[in-house]
């Protein structure tokens, strides 16, 4: 506040020229002059224009003119003692170059990012800082080192919004003094080393071989289960069985026409069963 009341109070001294002295006075009087004897040519160089989009910022002998930033539109200089410096007030958007980061679980990775900002203040962008655009460029990339050099690997890949958000106020806290408004910045890439990449792929093919085998191992149990209750439905109706050997015969003679098929009675088979049964049992007494 201080130094924007010490520009505005500078800026209404030159315009009154209480302060320029007697060499600014005499310089005035002969522009003045020479524009006058001069016309309408003179015209030419004291008549400017900006666009919608930008403002000119006039020195008048070196002191900032009061009223601020002109534009847009027509205004008038003094050729010969004023200079202007035109400033663009549009969106501008550049490419952080990629960075070797060094993560903070010790993992050296390669980002890229996009900032957008814009200067809000035309005045402020020329007087406060030398090169507004250049300054915003070395902190954008300066300020993207520094934060991702306290995240892990992990939250570098799965929180690129929060990142976004973090430089963002970062930068805008930054530019302030200078002008400056960032308005976005978006985290393009990151570039893992081969080697790195070739390991998580192994570590996530072994994760995903783990649940295959987990998934498996849990299908045969429940198959098992479902088996066990089909039998016990089964053996509860000696019928069932039979249907049940007629629906495989059937199934078997749809699929393989080739398949030659001897029926065989379940009756047969019930007194090899009963004869199993009974060695059992005499084994057992004995």
């Amino acid at each position: 506040m201080k130094t924007m009341r010490s520009f505005k109070t500078g800026s209404h001294q030159a315009s009154d020229g209480g302060s320029v002295g007697c060499c600014g006075y005499i310089l005035w009087f002969l522009s003045m002059l020479l524009i006058i004897l001069t016309l309408p040519f003179s015209l030419c160089l004291c008549i400017k224009v900006v666009q919608e989009y930008e403002r000119a910022v006039i020195f008048r002998l070196g002191r900032l003119v009061s009223g601020g930033a002109k534009g847009p539109g027509l205004f008038f200089i003094i050729p010969c003692i004023d200079s202007y410096t035109k400033v663009d007030l549009r969106t501008i958007s550049f490419d952080v170059p990629p960075q070797e980061v060094l993560s903070k679980d010790s993992v050296t990775v390669a980002v890229d990012a996009v900032v957008y900002y814009r200067v809000h203040n035309a005045t402020t962008s020329i007087i406060n800082v030398e090169d507004a655009n250049r300054s915003t460029r070395l902190l954008a990339a300066t300020t993207l080192r520094n934060v991702l050099g306290t995240k892990n690997l992990s939250e570098i890949l799965s929180e690129r919004e929060n990142i976004s958000h973090l430089m963002q106020t970062s930068l805008d806290e930054a530019t302030e003094p200078w002008g400056v408004k960032v308005e976005r910045v978006e985290v393009k890439d990151v570039r893992l080393p081969v080697q790195l990449q070739r390991a998580m792929a192994a570590e996530a093919e072994a994760a995903r071989e783990a649940r295959a085998k987990v998934i498996a191992a849990e299908g045969e149990q429940k198959a098992s289960r479902a088996l066990k209750e089909a039998a016990d439905v089964i053996a509860e109706s000696p019928a069932a069985l039979q249907l049940r050997y007629l629906q495989t015969l059937n199934t078997i003679s749809a699929e393989k026409n080739s398949t030659i098929i001897f029926p065989l009675p379940i009756d047969l088979l019930q007194s090899f069963v009963s004869g199993s049964k009974s060695g059992t049992r005499h084994s057992t007494n004995f």
